[in-house]
């Protein structure tokens, strides 16, 4: 099989029902659902599979529940070919999916991580609510091309580059007089626009101070040496030292997400199979625009 990689998905992959087959299959993905709603104080698994997507869409509502999915998809393959979470080598999780493959790398337990991951989420929708902001992806251009759109599309308002997704897809997130004139730019220069149905500004300095209230979730936390590599949204490197970890944690809130590089450094590492273990299949598309020959099977549904 070669070199195994996991992907997490992030903010964004979440849908009413997601979740439901697996926990019909997998006892212990259910009792994850059990154990969320007691950390949490609600019924997660109830607005997962019911929704309204509403609800389900908000910040602090979604970044819980596509983290316990994930996990709930890992156990389901864990009972299902337990050879292959044995064979994985190495790990990222997109945005908030690195939460993910930290817990699966031993990083974090799953009740601290969930605690944390919650905490996350209400600050990033709060830090949202505080200014009125938006996120588009530039589709069709190269790298030095968005920036520049970025660069003169600062005139109308604070914009910044969010994620580096893959070749030719790259968010920008900002005020939203910035994000419409940057659509303008981009596609004046042959590029195509997606409107991101977020709640703000996400991966910019209009985040803080939800960056401090993670540190604090952190803070209190026990965050342990992994077991395989992490590759980092911040730097898209793997890291030993917790403390460290903790700290592009942090960062990882207000700064961009270097997720092509994470997935060429996964290649350049050995990386041959890849798993997209959670909803949807975002991260497989992601790859395939890397390399449409390389392997990636999705774990979950969509």
């Amino acid at each position: 099989m070669g070199n195994t990689a996991f992907l997490f998905p992030g903010q964004g992959a979440q849908f009413v029902g997601m979740g439901r087959q697996i926990v019909e299959k997998c006892p212990p993905a259910r009792s994850l659902f059990d154990r969320a709603a007691q950390i949490l104080g609600y019924d997660l698994s109830r607005v997962c599979f019911e929704g309204p997507a509403a609800e389900l869409d908000k910040t602090d509502i979604s970044q819980p529940a596509i983290f316990v999915t994930s996990l709930a998809a890992l156990e389901m393959l864990r009972g299902e070919s337990p050879q292959i979470v044995e064979e994985c080598r190495m790990t990222a999780g997109l945005s908030l999916g690195e939460f993910t493959a930290l817990v699966f790398a031993g990083v974090l337990s799953f009740d601290e991580g969930l605690l944390v991951v919650q905490r996350r989420g209400q600050a990033m929708q709060a830090a949202a609510l505080a200014t009125s902001s938006g996120m588009i992806s530039v589709l069709m251009l190269e790298r030095d091309d968005v920036a520049a759109i970025c660069d003169r599309a600062r005139s109308a308002g604070m914009l910044e580059i969010a994620n580096y997704l893959c070749p030719g897809n790259i968010v920008l997130s900002g005020a939203k007089p910035a994000c419409a004139l940057a659509a303008k730019l981009a596609e004046q220069a042959g590029g195509k626009v997606v409107s991101l149905a977020v709640a703000g500004a996400f991966h910019t300095s209009l985040m803080k101070p939800a960056d401090d209230q993670l540190a604090e979730a952190l803070a209190g936390a026990t965050l342990n040496r992994p077991r395989i590599p992490v590759y980092s949204n911040v730097d898209a490197a793997p890291h030993d030292d917790p403390v460290e970890i903790g700290k592009l944690l942090v960062r990882q809130v207000i700064s961009p997400v270097l997720w092509e590089d994470c997935l060429r450094n996964l290649l350049a590492a050995g990386a041959q199979t890849f798993y997209e273990i959670g909803p949807g299949t975002v991260l497989r598309g992601l790859l395939k625009r890397i390399d449409r020959k390389l392997e990636c099977r999705s774990v979950g549904e969509s």
